[in-house]
């Protein structure tokens, strides 16, 4: 089922909240402004449905909030190092929003803009409600080249899927790294650290201190970024995660496993599948006293991101799969996450 509904306006610009709905009773919001994930209501193991998803009481909080929550990110989601990349031969300079880098795209990125509701479908034979945003994001918006043409359908379905297909393509050569921002707590409050995660990845990439990759691809193996086996998230020797896993190529999977979660007190889980070759887990360290849902302050580890995507960086790393996007060639990239409950 889908409820569209009219919310206000923002630049002219008219907002919507769409509300899918399966015959589970699992329940998805989402805006077109910052094509925004704002609530995902879901049953834990005795059949409790609660909000899994960090973020505000109304559209106001998404145009005023400064953590991304639940949003599109773009043109290059996470971080491009002293704000600048080389394409074709030409530098560009773009807008430095951490520190001397560039971060989710810039001083305005795509979490920012309204988007186009392009569509809002039920598919009944599918068993499936769909969602489609898109934007076209100008070129040197943000100092970035190329006119790029970006859509995104927001999909779920009756296993209690939640299916982001992305695509792009642009009327010149261009980097472009596109995600989403939702913050998890699968409890529904508190923290986050006691939360067990699985990450389908037995590299990483180390960072330097401003969270730039060094360019070094390393094993996890032995380290506080082996979650190789199910673990709590927290570990004595890191004050939370915000960092890149490369993942698995996983043979004979049509869209490979990314990372597994579980909160142990209401058995909900969310499963992660992509076929982007990394992922980000983000465990908040940023947020601090923001009000969100029902005036509850949202702080550090009260959420947590599993943000697929290519390398930080990669456009200064040759040594990552690249991110560039020729001209007329098509970018598609298919992210799920799927929410259960399990029993102890």
């Amino acid at each position: 089922m889908i409820m569209k509904e009219h919310i206000g306006f923002h630049n002219g610009y008219k907002l919507w909240k769409i509300t899918l709905t399966n015959s589970k009773g699992t329940e998805v919001e989402l805006t077109n402004y910052g094509g925004a994930v704002m609530s995902v209501k879901t049953a834990d193991k005795n059949g409790n449905i609660a909000d899994v998803v960090l973020g505000y009481d109304d559209i106001q909080g998404f145009i005023n909030g400064v953590s991304s929550q639940g949003a599109l990110i773009g043109r290059f989601a996470n971080r491009i190092g002293g704000g600048k990349f080389t394409l074709n031969g030409t530098e560009y300079a773009l807008y430095k929003n951490d520190g001397d880098n560039t971060l989710h795209g810039g001083s305005v990125g795509y979490n920012k803009r309204v988007w186009e509701l392009v569509a809002a479908e039920e598919d009944k034979t599918a068993g499936e409600n769909h969602v489609v945003f898109g934007y076209t994001s100008p070129d040197g918006e943000e100092n970035f080249p190329g006119t790029a043409a970006i859509t995104v359908d927001y999909c779920l379905d009756e296993k209690n899927a939640l299916t982001l297909t992305y695509d792009a393509v642009s009327d010149q050569d261009t980097i472009i790294n596109l995600t989403n921002h939702v913050y998890f707590n699968l409890h529904s409050e508190g923290d986050i650290m006691n939360t067990e995660m699985q990450i389908f990845a037995d590299q990483y990439t180390p960072v330097d201190d401003a969270l730039i990759p060094t360019g070094e691809i390393a094993d996890v193996k032995g380290t506080v970024f082996d979650f190789t086996e199910l673990r709590p998230i927290a570990n004595k020797d890191m004050d939370g995660y915000d960092h890149n896993f490369i993942l698995r190529q996983q043979k004979g999977e049509e869209l490979p496993m990314a990372a597994f979660a579980k909160d142990p007190v209401s058995g909900r889980t969310i499963t992660c599948r992509t076929d982007m070759p990394a992922m980000q887990l983000y465990t908040a360290n940023g947020l601090e006293n923001e009000i969100g849902k029902g005036g509850k302050t949202m702080n550090k580890h009260t959420g947590f991101c599993l943000e697929t995507q290519f390398c930080p960086d990669s456009p200064n790393k040759p040594q990552f799969k690249s991110c560039i996007l020729k001209k007329d060639e098509e970018y598609h990239h298919v992210t799920v996450y799927e929410f259960g409950a399990e029993e102890e």
